[in-house]
């Protein structure tokens, strides 16, 4: 488990969903891009909430382990999801040429 800080909130996470989320967050700032992800977590009340991530090249997120005896919610379809877009980032799909042709007219611009 791993205690993420983000945005003045202190929540805990599953090891897999924190260093995904992390890799993910330095990922879309060096892209330039952005996504939200939606994480379930263990609150600073000791209760279980739905965190709401908002991730870009501003985005301020610290994660550190802990020898807390919690167990926190797994996160397994946000990791799919994250690392399938850190996939999509680091491998895009290859252009493929197409037979149509587009014809862009003067008014199609304006």
């Amino acid at each position: 488990m791993k205690h993420l800080s983000f945005a003045d909130k202190t929540i805990f996470v599953d090891d897999d969903a924190a260093d995904c989320l992390v890799e993910y967050t330095a990922l879309l700032g060096a892209e330039q891009t952005a996504d939200s992800v939606r994480l379930r977590a263990i609150g600073q009340d000791g209760n279980e909430v739905d965190v709401d991530f908002v991730l870009n090249s501003a985005t301020n997120l610290v994660a550190e382990s802990t020898n807390s005896s919690l167990q926190p919610p797994t996160n397994k379809e946000a990791v799919d999801y994250m690392r399938s877009r850190i996939a999509a980032i680091r491998n895009p799909p290859p252009i493929q040429a197409s037979d149509e042709l587009y014809l862009v007219q003067d008014e199609d611009i304006a």
